[in-house]
């Protein structure tokens, strides 16, 4: 079967604190005067994002993109798109490529969201009279009819994601790359994108999702890379390569729960956390957790200055990266004024616990004002739940055959006859 895409040895690197390229002869001058008189970029400037990758897709495969924030998932992507040339080596892509990579990417603010479905289509290559034939279901997979000819700059980031996916999805592409796109956006809408991408797989398209959501991998995909550290760690059926990537955090989290040492993150650094605890009511060390417990996760904190308006953000995962629930301290309105410079803690106090018994993950972060992120470390500490006969009051234990989460309830019987366990 002939390849869609090939990657051949591909290497990719970026001189931090330095442009890519140059937009005016000025800019290329004062750099050149820069190297001449204080010499040549330092090693230590150099990322190297990508190394000495190597591939092949064949058409029609739905090929899942796998690894940690900063594994170089985003880079490739972009160089797969040709949004970035790589440093050394060669990329092919056979066929009309499509790509999401960024929300709202070749939008233009000042312009109406009809005006940006044309701009945008125009961009991925499509030609007017084409645009004109899916308009309307552009519109109304994207969900947006009644702000169509509201200026982009007024749409939430939701909005701006199903437009681009909506426009993306109809281009009708051999190869259509995909970032993190159930990141953003409800329920319908992810359904809506999961199944585009499994009605191009059935057209015999070719799909590169990356997700770190593993259920709608293994799901979606028959193939799963996984990129580390800028390079490929297992390429293969994707059941095995996601068991090996996620037994990654089990054995990191069985460990240990200090974050400081943990360089799989991403953030500007000012707050950072450095270890998590698991505590009881009474504040004391809880080694097991049951179905129903009340849990105290305290989140401790390192801050190398003052941080006004902090968001402290908690999430829960399930053990194949579904997203089961998220909190933080704006979500109960709570506006913590400013975190002084220094170390400190918050803790969040969970009254009921209404997992079930099997293995999760927490992943945390630290936000701030106009979407600054200051932390945020992903499946950084490995929760096992245990069962519990108490969730309803019956002595009869629960385990993970029935379902995620329980709710607490009651059932009332009528006139029904019935014997009860006290």
């Amino acid at each position: 079967m002939a390849y869609a895409v090939l990657v051949d040895n591909v290497s990719k690197q970026f001189r931090l604190g330095k442009a890519e390229q140059y937009g005016m002869l000025r800019e290329a001058l004062i750099s050149g005067a820069k190297r001449l008189f204080l010499g040549k970029t330092r090693k230590e400037d150099i990322l190297l994002a990508l190394s000495n990758i190597s591939f092949e897709i064949k058409v029609g495969e739905v090929v899942g993109l796998i690894g940690r924030n900063g594994a170089g998932k985003s880079t490739l992507l972009k160089v797969l798109s040709r949004i970035s040339s790589p440093t050394s080596g060669r990329v092919i892509v056979n066929g009309r490529v499509a790509s999401l990579l960024e929300v709202g990417t070749g939008f233009h603010e000042e312009l109406t969201g009809r005006e940006n479905v044309y701009l945008n289509g125009s961009i991925l290559g499509m030609a007017k009279k084409e645009v004109e034939a899916k308009f309307d279901a552009i519109v109304d997979f994207a969900g947006v009819e009644r702000f169509i000819d509201t200026p982009i700059k007024r749409y939430s980031t939701g909005m701006r994601l199903r437009l681009g996916f909506a426009v993306a999805a109809h281009l009708d592409p051999e190869v259509l790359l995909v970032d993190e796109v159930l990141a953003v956006g409800d329920a319908g809408f992810q359904k809506k994108c999961l199944n585009t991408m499994e009605d191009l797989r059935s057209g015999g398209r070719t799909v590169i999702f990356v997700s770190h959501n593993m259920a709608a991998v293994e799901n979606l995909c028959t193939r799963c890379i996984w990129i580390d550290g800028g390079r490929v760690r297992e390429d293969g059926d994707s059941r095995t390569v996601i068991q090996s990537y996620m037994a990654t955090f089990a054995d990191l989290q069985q460990a240990t729960s200090d974050l400081s040492a943990i360089t799989a993150r991403h953030g500007s650094g000012e707050a950072r956390y450095t270890s998590i605890e698991l505590l009881n009511k009474e504040r004391l060390s809880q080694p097991v957790t049951r179905s129903g417990d009340r849990l105290v996760v305290r989140l401790h904190y390192d801050a190398n200055k003052a941080i006004p308006h902090p968001d402290f953000m908690l999430r829960f995962h399930s053990e194949m990266g579904t997203l089961i629930t998220e909190t933080g301290t704006w979500h109960h309105g709570i506006d913590i004024l400013e975190v002084p410079q220094g170390k400190g803690y918050v803790d969040l106090e969970i009254d009921n616990l209404t997992l079930m018994p099997a293995s999760y993950y927490i992943s945390v972060m630290i936000g701030g004002v106009g979407g600054i992120v200051y932390d945020h470390v992903e499946h950084c500490v490995k929760l096992q739940i245990e069962g519990s006969s108490d969730i309803y009051r019956s002595s009869r234990v629960t385990d993970s055959r029935y379902g995620i989460v329980y709710f607490p309830q009651r059932w009332h019987l009528g006139q029904l006859r019935h014997s009860a366990l006290d």
